[in-house]
C-alpha cells in the first residue's frame, strides 16, 4: 500500500501513538506510519526494548520519523521509597534520550495501599522531583499527564491540569512541564484558566475521543471525530496559549486494536484536518 504524504501545515503535526495500531511492533508501526506519510509516532519503553534500543533508534532515524513522546514511566505512589529513581524509570529516562523523544509521559500512579489519597499525592511528588533532576542532566523533558478523575484509585492520583501545574510549580525544573491529553481534560470546568495557566509549559498534547455510551473506563477511547469532545475548539485552546509542536493521537480501545492498522491510521489522516 501506498499512500501520498500528508500535506498542509495542519497535518505535518499529526503524529500517532504506537498504542493505536497495538497489534504491530514497532518496526512495522514505523514503516505503516512512513508508508501513510505519517511523520510522527508516539513510542513505548516496551516495545522498544522489544526490538532492542539501538535497532529502535537506528529505524526511526531511518524512517525520519519524530518521536512526540516516549509513554510512559512514574508510578511514584507504588514505589516503596519514591525519593529513589527506580531502574525503570531510569531506563525509561535512557530510552527517550537515545530516541530522541520530545518528552516522556509521566503518571504518578494509583492510590496506596492505606488508601491515604493526600499521602499518595505526596509521594508522587517526592517522586518527581527525584526524577526531574535525573531527566535535566539526561537532556529529557518530562510531561506531567493528569488522568480522567475515575482513574483515581487505580492509575493516577493527579486528575485536574490544575493540580499537575501545582506539583511543576513545587518541583520547578525546567525539565518538567505538561501534556494535555483530550480524553482526560475535556470534562473539567477549570480547563480554559488552567491551559491560560499553563502557557508555554505545555509540552505534549495527546487527542482521542470521547464514546457515548462509554464501552470501558480505559480501553474506551474513540477515534477522532467518532465521539462528543469538541477536539478543533480545544486545539484552538491549546495553540492559543502558545503550543505549536505535535499533535498525537492515541487510542486505547479493543475494537479499533482489532481492525486493520492501515485502516486506521488511514481513518485517523482523513479526518484529521477537522478534529485538529
Amino acid at each position: 500500500m501506498s499512500t501520498p504524504a500528508v500535506s498542509g501545515r495542519a497535518m505535518q503535526r499529526l503524529s500517532i501513538n504506537q498504542i493505536t495500531v497495538r497489534e504491530w511492533g514497532l518496526a512495522e508501526a514505523v514503516e505503516g506510519l512512513a508508508r501513510h506519510g505519517v511523520r510522527g509516532i508516539g513510542v513505548w519503553p516496551e516495545k522498544v526494548e522489544e526490538l532492542g534500543l539501538e535497532r529502535s533508534a537506528a529505524l526511526l532515524r531511518a524512517h525520519d520519523l519524530r518521536v512526540s513522546s516516549v509513554c510512559r514511566a512514574g508510578f511514584f505512589t507504588v514505589q516503596q521509597d519514591p525519593s529513589r529513581v527506580s531502574d525503570a524509570n531510569r531506563r525509561a529516562i535512557e530510552i527517550t534520550q537515545a530516541v530522541g523523544g520530545d518528552c516522556l509521559y509521566i503518571v504518578c500512579g494509583p492510590l496506596d495501599e492505606d488508601n491515604d489519597l493526600a499521602g499518595a499525592r505526596d509521594r508522587a511528588l517526592d517522586g518527581l522531583a527525584a526524577m526531574a533532576a535525573e531527566a535535566e542532566a539526561a537532556g529529557v523533558a518530562l510531561a506531567l499527564e493528569p488522568l480522567h478523575p475515575m482513574m483515581t484509585a487505580d492509575r493516577c492520583v493527579i486528575v485536574t491540569l490544575a493540580q499537575a501545574l501545582d506539583m511543576v510549580d513545587a518541583v520547578s525544573s525546567p525539565a518538567v512541564g505538561i501534556a494535555v491529553d483530550s480524553y482526560n481534560v475535556w470534562w473539567d470546568p477549570q480547563l480554559p484558566s488552567s491551559l491560560e495557566r499553563a502557557g508555554a509549559r505545555i509540552i505534549s498534547y495527546q487527542i482521542c475521543d470521547w464514546l457515548v455510551p462509554q464501552p470501558h473506563p480505559v480501553f474506551g477511547r474513540g477515534i477522532p471525530g467518532d465521539g462528543v469532545i469538541d477536539l478543533a475548539g480545544l486545539t484552538r485552546q491549546v495553540d492559543a496559549v502558545g503550543y505549536q509542536g505535535p499533535i498525537e493521537v492515541e487510542i486505547f480501545n479493543e475494537d479499533v486494536w482489532s481492525r486493520d492498522p492501515d485502516e486506521v491510521i488511514s481513518l485517523i489522516r482523513d479526518r484529521f484536518p477537522s478534529v485538529s
